[in-house]
């Protein structure tokens, strides 16, 4: 693009100003504090909330230091517990430099034994010791002004010492005894500690096969010897069925020193109310008069729970029959009516989680003057509705085109008001640990904001000792994110990048067009014991090919659900059902008044046929029925043969919002719309290139781009199409208003020094090469004289830098003279190399490029800082700083911490879990070994039009 005026594209500058320092951020252990804010000006930004507004004006006033509470946050591992108030001091301060805005404090398993010598004491869980610490971080965080979480507990899910048998998670039981012919008697089951045997039958039959439907109630009678129980003979063999209420005898997960135990009853009020006595009253209390900014409750992972021990009660209250004549049918899932019958189950068993579980923590934080976060899938089997209970709903997982825990999480906020929707970010990213990038953490964080997440929860900052050896600690399961990385050099802008994007993403409302409808009740008709979780079946129902189908028709798209249709209807333009069977006719009833007010449906696979549940189903599956045929027979209803057909009938109900041209499957984005203006996030999330066009239905006359990354921002066009060229993994902000004055803005420079130009575009058009200086560098090895590299090579490549993990300086200096100064500038260090689209990734994701600078990069010429490099393009504006004649160029090069790790022999455990059992298992050590490093080259400066 050329250089336009002022006049013609909105100036914002997006630099890092807000976390200044990036250079100068040191380790652990000499971390600069930061200028803290007074405790009224932090209570004042808690009370008044996230900044959110519907005008665009207000929006770019704030962008050049966008609020802090849109920075993303970090979960925080206490390890052992074995912290230390100088240290706890120094990581936040490093976070704080770092571009973080906050904490999740999460205690966790001991790292290493007790050792005086080093100052290393793993203190109990929810000791006084522990909570001294505690209230010490929380009040450092406040001087600092940053946001402070808390887990309810340690490891996941809640439970611990304090959990009785009777209150640990519950389970239905099966025992199969096989009674011989002509027995006047048959075993009994032994019950274990907290069991209760809940009903009997016999029939025929053996302990392998019987058929459930055939089953007689078997009355227990005495006269049987201990242990068995009297039947009346008969001439065959027969099969004795007993049903008992267990437990499931999970353990809390990762706990940190004196957390060990059972995980809760979740579908118990009981249980719940006594871990928010033993755990969150004393943890709060440590908060003092400063309560955390939320609570926190991680996924649900009560493996194999499905009962508790008042459900049959609670059921025949809820579903008007008893459940306990129907018990082998539910269990075997056998027969014709085990679907419906298994519906009404889990049915039952989402009520008392919402009621016993969600809502009690809610109402508990709320009057504790906070406010629950909460990741609300898995099991027990919780809806996407769920989340209208807890006042922060949180996600997980980056697929943004299948379905995602992410994007259940999103629709629900969007749906019930929850502006700001949060996602544990970085789970598992780039497997070992110390092997994510840059890069990694933004390709799996614009997969976030696709789906609506607009608060980051990187997972996460390891809290290390003061004295341990480099890498430091790491999460058995995470990447890591703290200062022990080299490539810190550059994290407070990838934080810049990550707190714009977050911020743009609240403001205004949501502008999903197209709605798809989870099929709750036949994910509920398809469970089966011990496997209870909706969020992990839906994509069964909601399957990848059929989210395909609605991105790449050019649309974004919210889940709804039964629950969410009865209570608010449907606002979208379209709604699809996906392979629909039960639905109630309160449901259809509400589809029908959307359709007949405007809206379309898209219905896959067939008709709505069967009423949701058992009880009255002969009533209520033909009025299901009728009401099917009612709403089908209206015109804004389609009924498609598959998944495959459903791209075509949305573009038959409603026009795209924004439909590419090609490489719809690689570029995905999201619209939020303010009263006066539309913003789109657009991210290419593939490995190479798209030059595309696309048509933008929004109808406004003036566009811009923002970068959020450089700081830049350039006009844009959108009619009669929209011109996208876009790197790898580059993302951009296209924002439409209705003049060109909307768009503009007068900001001041992020970057402590520099000097740029408010008026240069963010993508200039670069070709002709001024100047090739891809060879000839001297490169300066810390601890080391400075020497010559004449050709631009790995460090791994020499065997005394193949294990180094610093960051390393490339100096070099150039005679430029003015016919080579004419027009824009771009200093360019290549493109990098797209690896195999299909890797065999250990776990959780990356990005799949090799980029020409390994890992991050900080640019400064004749001593001003000119700009970070650490996605694509590699490139930045060097107009401002060039001049002619000598000029001084240093690139400052970081790598990854697992080179330094790869060069060390692996931590031996066997004591730690001697002592504390085997409470983790490092992830991946197997593939630690050194990654290429530094600056690969070519660099070259490439000049533009004038």
């Amino acid at each position: 693009m050329r250089r336009l005026p002022l006049a013609c594209l909105a100036a914002v500058t997006l630099g890092s100003a807000a976390v200044a320092g990036s250079t100068a951020a040191a380790r652990s252990d000499g971390a600069s504090p930061a200028a803290a804010p007074s405790q009224a000006g932090v209570a004042a930004t808690r009370s008044a909330g996230p900044v959110h507004s519907d005008r665009i004006a207000d929006v770019v006033a704030r962008l050049a230091a966008p609020p802090d509470d849109a920075r993303p946050m970090v979960r925080w591992w206490w390890f052992g517990p074995a912290v230390v108030k100088p240290q706890l001091e120094r990581e936040l301060n490093a976070m704080k430099a770092g571009g973080f805005g906050g904490v999740e404090i999460q205690p966790v398993y001991p790292m290493e034994l007790d050792d005086a010598t080093r100052g290393i004491h793993n203190v109990p869980y929810l000791s006084p010791e522990f909570l001294d610490a505690v209230s010490f971080a929380n009040n450092k965080a406040h001087d600092l002004g940053l946001r402070v979480d808390i887990t309810l507990g340690s490891g996941w899910p809640y439970g611990g010492p304090h959990v009785t048998a009777a209150d640990s998670a519950g389970r239905l039981r099966q025992a199969v005894f096989e009674v011989p012919a002509g027995a006047a008697s048959v075993t009994l089951p032994a019950l274990a500690s907290g069991e209760q045997l809940l009903a009997a039958f016999i029939g025929e039959g053996s302990a392998k096969e019987f058929d459930a439907t055939r089953l007689a109630s078997l009355t227990l009678t005495a006269g049987a010897p201990s242990g068995r129980a009297a039947v009346s003979a008969a001439a065959s063999a027969r099969v004795a069925v007993f049903y008992i209420a267990s437990h499931t005898g999970q353990q809390v997960k990762r706990p940190a020193l004196g957390a060990e135990g059972f995980v809760l009853d979740h579908l118990s009020r009981r249980a719940i109310d006594n871990h928010l006595q033993t755990v969150a009253e004393p943890l709060l209390k440590a908060f003092g008069d400063k309560p955390p900014y939320a609570v926190f409750s991680d996924s649900l992972e009560v493996y194999n729970t499905d009962w508790t021990e008042d459900f049959l009660a609670e059921f025949q209250r809820r579903r008007g029959y008893d459940l306990k004549p129907h018990l082998p049918v539910i269990f075997t899932g056998q027969g014709p009516d085990a679907a419906a019958l298994r519906r009404d189950w889990a049915q039952t068993q989402t009520e008392l989680v919402n009621e016993r579980y969600l809502t009690p923590l809610n109402d508990w934080a709320r009057a504790h003057g906070t406010q629950f976060r909460s990741q609300t899938y898995g099991e027990p089997v919780v809806t996407m509705s769920s989340n209208r209970l807890v006042a922060l709903p949180e996600g997980e997982g980056p697929q943004f085109r299948s379905f995602s825990f992410t994007r259940w999480a999103t629709s629900a906020g969007h749906l019930y008001g929850r502006n700001v929707i949060s996602a544990e970010t970085w789970t598992w990213l780039n497997s070992p640990a110390f092997s994510a990038t840059p890069l990694d953490m933004k390709a799996e964080a614009d997969r976030m904001l696709l789906q609506g997440v607009n608060q980051f929860i990187g997972h996460g900052w390891p809290y290390n000792p003061p004295g341990t050896p480099e890498p430091g600690y790491s999460f058995y399961a995470a990447a890591v994110f703290n200062n022990h990385q080299p490539w810190w050099n550059v994290m407070p802008d990838v934080n810049a990048y990550l707190q714009r994007t977050s911020y743009l993403m609240r403001q205004g409302a949501p502008a999903n067009d197209v709605a798809v409808f989870l099929p709750t009740d036949d994910v509920y008709a398809s469970l089966t014991p011990g496997k209870m979780s909706v969020s992990a079946e839906m994509h069964k129902f909601v399957t990848s090919a059929l989210t395909e189908q609605v991105l790449d028709a050019g649309h974004n798209f919210d889940y709804v659900d039964a629950e969410s249709v009865l209570a608010l209807g449907v606002s979208h333009k379209a709604l699809v059902l996906p392979h629909i069977v039960r639905l109630s006719p309160a449901v259809l009833a509400k589809l029908e008044a959307y359709v007949r007010s405007g809206g379309k449906i898209i219905a896959v696979g067939g008709k709505p046929s069967l009423a949701p549940g058992y009880a009255d189903a002969a009533h209520v599956t033909p009025q299901v029925v009728a009401a099917t045929q009612k709403l089908f027979a209206l015109s804004g209803v389609q009924l498609v043969a598959d998944d495959a057909a459903v791209g075509a009938a949305l573009a038959r109900a409603v026009a795209p919002d924004l439909k590419l041209a090609s490489s719809a499957g690689d570029v995905g984005f999201i619209h939020r719309k303010l009263a006066d203006a539309d913003i789109y996030f657009i991210a290419n999330t593939s490995n190479h290139s798209v030059r595309t066009t696309a048509a933008v239905r929004a109808a406004r006359r003036h566009a811009a781009w923002w970068d959020c990354v450089s700081g830049q921002s350039a006009a844009a066009t959108v009619q009669p199409s929209l011109a996208l060229d876009l790197a790898p993994y580059e993302s951009r902000i296209l924002v439409l208003a209705d003049s060109p004055a909307q768009l503009a803005a007068t900001t001041k420079d992020a970057a402590a020094g520099a000097r740029a130009p408010a008026t240069a575009s963010a993508w200039p058009a670069v070709g002709t090469v001024v100047a090739d200086w891809s060879r000839d560098w001297n490169v300066t090895f810390p601890g080391r004289a400075p020497e010559a590299m004449p050709a631009l090579l790995s460090w791994t490549d020499n065997d005394s830098t193949r294990f180094l993990s610093a960051e390393v300086l490339y100096a070099k200096t150039v005679d430029l003279n003015a016919s080579q100064l004419r027009g824009h500038l771009t200093l360019d260090f290549g493109e990098g190399k797209p690896l195999d689209a299909t890797p065999k990734v250990p776990a959780g994701m990356r990005a799949m490029l090799e980029s020409p600078i390994r890992e991050a990069a900080v640019v400064f010429i004749n001593g001003q800082r000119a700009g970070s490099l650490w996605k694509p393009p590699y490139r930045l504006d060097a107009t401002p700083w060039l001049h002619e004649g000598s000029n001084k160029i240093e690139v400052r090069v970081a790598n990854l911490a697992i080179n330094g790790l790869a060069g060390q022999d692996r931590a031996d455990h066997r004591l730690l879990w001697a002592r504390y059992g085997q409470r983790f298992v490092p992830q991946d050590t197997h593939l630690i070994t050194p990654h290429p490093s530094g600056l690969l080259g070519p660099v070259r400066l490439l000049g533009g039009a004038q």
